[in-house]
């Protein structure tokens, strides 16, 4: 990472290679937790927590998010606590449906 004269901060290529390589090995974490007889609720919360890493990795670096404005982040916080929100709503639901599914 270079900075510039006027705070503006270049990226190269080394970044976005260091960043794939993260991407990559926090990909591989998820593909060997899938291995490891581990509770389903402790796997949902592992999983969606390295999501969440990857997501936040790829906003920032590929996305070019981790150069905006305040305001911006400041929007994109409460709709991603909305989604997460939701979807520990509908989790019980879907686990109800599985209990429900013809054997």
């Amino acid at each position: 990472m270079e900075i510039t004269h006027a705070g503006h901060v270049e990226t190269g290529p080394k970044l976005y290679v260091l960043t794939w390589v993260w991407l990559l090995v926090l990909t591989a974490i998820e593909v060997t937790l899938a291995y490891f007889h581990l509770p389903i609720g402790l796997m949902l919360f592992l999983l969606m927590g390295l999501s969440i890493v990857k997501a936040a990795l790829i906003l920032a670096h590929f996305m070019h998010l981790r150069f905006e404005r305040l305001n911006l982040v400041v929007t994109l916080i409460p709709a991603m606590v909305l989604c997460i929100t939701l979807l520990t709503v509908f989790f019980p639901d879907g686990m109800r449906a599985l209990r429900l599914a013809v054997r």
